[in-house]
């Protein structure tokens, strides 16, 4: 795996992340600044022909949808 691909997974792994802390603490601004980082990295993945979901760190069924809003899982956790 090149350099360009692994930095822009880890992206996309620290944007999911960085979303996850967000919805977590329940912080609409965090949750609306990461979720563009997130939708900006998933971008540049798919734009690249690099798959933005390498393992889906995002924990309990939180991500994207497609439309690229996010989704909680069912819980609300």
């Amino acid at each position: 795996m090149g350099g360009f691909t692994e930095a822009v997974q880890e992206r996309v792994r620290a944007a999911r992340a960085a979303l996850a802390a967000a919805l977590e603490a329940d912080d609409a601004y965090q949750v609306a600044v990461a979720q563009d980082e997130l939708d900006d990295a998933v971008r540049i993945a798919r734009a690249h022909g690099i798959d933005d979901d390498p393992g889906a760190e995002v924990g309990a069924g939180e991500g994207t949808g497609a439309d690229g809003g996010p989704v909680t899982s069912a819980s609300g956790t």
